[in-house]
């Protein structure tokens, strides 16, 4: 899940709320909220019962449809598959109401900006590979990953090259929690830092997907660089306040 930050450019949340042109956004935090209501992660399903019924059967489905390090690289073509399928997989609400928050505002305008079947190709192919490098880190793990946050992370690498000076509402623990605003260019790479960090003091084995976001943000940073150069949008319009 995306953390260490929380905020909106609230620009941008108006320009997306505005929008009816992010039907690939919206549909893809559709499908991962239907996804998540109707297997066992939410709770809600009785048909996987309760106590340690419901356990063992959230360990079995996130093992069959997320990333297992040491299964994806035996060569079982249903393993090939899981990278992508674990993209729709969320362990529990916080981390899908996280990942959902940053989908839906930095999504949007992404996704206007790149045009929608550019925009699928763009966030299937960078969750793809974002969770591929992390495995490929763990080789011989057999615990499973799930949730968007490769691909979310490559939605904000995007972002930051083609809004780099939107404002971003932070809240920061050192001070107090107090919020403060800031550029893309400033708040976006001081999380990537963190990712960086926290990926280089993880236990062994996986946890949180910190390489992954790291490994996202790059590809989309990547991507928007070699994609569109210096054609970007620059700055959100009404954005320069606060």
């Amino acid at each position: 899940m995306i953390g260490n930050w929380s905020g909106t450019p609230r620009s941008t949340l108006r320009k997306a709320l505005r929008s009816p042109s992010a039907p690939v956004t919206y549909g893809l935090i559709a499908l991962c909220c239907l996804v998540f209501l109707v297997g066992p992660g939410s709770g809600l399903n009785a048909a996987y019962g309760t106590g340690d019924e419901l356990l063992a059967a959230q360990r079995a489905y996130f093992r069959r449809w997320g990333v297992v390090p040491a299964e994806l690289f035996e060569g079982a073509p249903r393993a090939a598959l899981t990278p992508a399928t674990a993209l729709f997989v969320h362990g529990s609400w916080v981390h899908l109401l996280g990942n959902m928050l940053f989908l839906y505002v930095f999504g949007a305008l992404t996704e206007e900006r790149m045009g929608r079947v550019e925009f699928t190709l763009f966030y299937l192919g960078c969750g793809y590979l974002a969770l591929l490098g992390y495995a490929a880190a763990n080789a011989e793990s057999s615990q499973s990953l799930v949730g968007a946050s490769g691909a979310i992370s490559a939605v904000l690498g995007a972002f930051l090259y083609l809004f780099p000076r939107a404002r971003v509402t932070s809240l920061l623990p050192f001070l107090f929690f107090l919020p403060l605003r800031f550029p893309a260019w400033v708040v976006l790479p001081f999380w990537a830092a963190l990712q960086w960090v926290a990926a280089g003091q993880a236990a062994q084995g996986p946890g949180v997907a910190y390489l992954a976001h790291l490994v996202g943000f790059g590809l989309g940073l990547g991507y928007a660089w070699a994609r569109f150069g210096r054609r970007t949008a620059g700055v959100v319009p009404d954005s320069g306040t606060g």
